[in-house]
């Protein structure tokens, strides 16, 4: 596939009166495709638009010789006309013919755009677009522009982000940049004039409840807490939480826990400590004894495991694919602690997978041996 534009380049060449007669807008990132939809809509029709010149298909629902005839049609009162086909991947093969011979000779005065999460590189229609459209690139964005957008949009609304208040909706964004923006409007309503969002204004917006953040989850597994664990796990899934923000979440936990060991090592200021993890400084040193660094190291491999399951649908249900992290999380050992050595020949009793998180009590479980 030709290389595409970014978002900036694309609003560049828009504000050039560079308008191509044909785009297409490429990514997961539903809030990017429409934005690039916006742009392109104001610099073809005006800010206030123009429905005489505009008409909007929808791929699983249109025909292609239609949308071929609109885009053909002359504008009324205006230099360029504008046809937009939202997931445009779902076109049905019969319709695809027509718009391949519009493809080849596109109507000059007539800017064509197709948006869609993705598109099968395998097909002639796929090919023939990237050669001949301009392609935005619309996929999730990646952490080098994904920090400089949510200050963006913080300066936007007028509101200012403290580091942990960045981070928490820095992974708020694995479902979207719409929920991330929703969240940040929110804030805007919510945090008095003149005083920096903190991290737990984005945990109180987002409906956490009192006693089940990621760092009560993490404190619980670093105390190898599993029935605590298990239950705060739970009553975020119950809320509503998606598996994969529980995830990120907890993994960017263990990569602060990390910051601050590493702190205390090096300065040993249990005063910085306490500010970043919100404790009392006689309290830090015994809280982190508990998280090892192979504990660390481990953790954020198995949750990279975990995100990768998640994401490539494994089969199994997340909630039973984070419950069985937790588990692995509550049985590695705490710092200057070994496992003990396992018998030669020792028979490994087999625990039944759990059926529904809803009915952890946060008792140990009993034994499985007799006695």
């Amino acid at each position: 596939m030709p290389q595409s534009i970014s978002m900036a380049q694309l609003a560049t060449q828009l504000k050039k009166d560079a308008v191509a007669p044909l785009y297409a807008l490429i990514g997961e990132e539903d809030l990017l495709r429409d934005v690039g939809l916006t742009l392109i809509k104001q610099a073809v029709l005006g800010g206030e638009g123009n429905d005489f010149n505009s008409d909007l298909f929808y791929g699983d629902e249109a025909e292609g010789s239609a949308i071929v005839s609109c885009a053909s049609e002359v504008a009324v009162f205006a230099p360029r006309r504008l046809v937009m086909v939202k997931a445009a991947d779902k076109l049905p093969a019969k319709h695809v013919e027509a718009l391949l011979l519009y493809l080849k000779a596109p109507n000059e005065s007539t800017t064509m755009v197709f948006a869609a999460a993705k598109l099968d590189g395998r097909l002639k229609f796929t090919q023939l677009l990237t050669q001949t459209a301009t392609v935005v690139d619309c996929a999730p964005l990646k952490d080098a522009l994904l920090m400089p957008w949510l200050k963006q949009e913080a300066d936007r609304l007028g509101i200012r982000l403290d580091e942990e208040a960045l981070h928490l909706l820095r992974e708020a964004c694995a479902g979207s940049l719409y929920a991330v923006k929703h969240e940040m409007e929110k804030l805007a309503s919510y945090v008095p004039d003149g005083r920096a969002v903190s991290g737990a204004d984005v945990a109180a917006l987002r409906g956490t409840q009192p006693g089940a953040s990621v760092f009560d989850l993490a404190a619980a597994i670093g105390g190898r807490r599993r029935g605590a664990a298990l239950a705060i796990l739970a009553r975020n899934l119950e809320s509503g939480e998606a598996p994969l923000r529980i995830l990120g979440s907890l993994a960017w936990q263990y990569r602060r826990l990390w910051k601050v060991k590493d702190l205390l090592k090096q300065a040993g200021r249990e005063s910085e400590a306490s500010r970043l993890l919100r404790m009392d400084p006689s309290q830090i040193r015994p809280f982190l004894g508990q998280f090892a660094e192979s504990h660390l190291r481990d953790a954020l491999g198995r949750c990279l495991v975990t995100d990768g399951k998640l994401k490539g649908g494994s089969g199994a249900r997340p909630e039973i694919l984070l419950d069985r992290l937790v588990f692995e999380l509550c049985d590695r050992p705490q710092e200057g602690e070994r496992k003990p050595p396992e018998t030669p020949g020792a028979a490994v009793p087999r625990t039944r997978p759990l059926s529904n998180v809803r009915t952890i009590s946060g008792k140990p479980p009993k034994s499985s041996r007799g006695g």
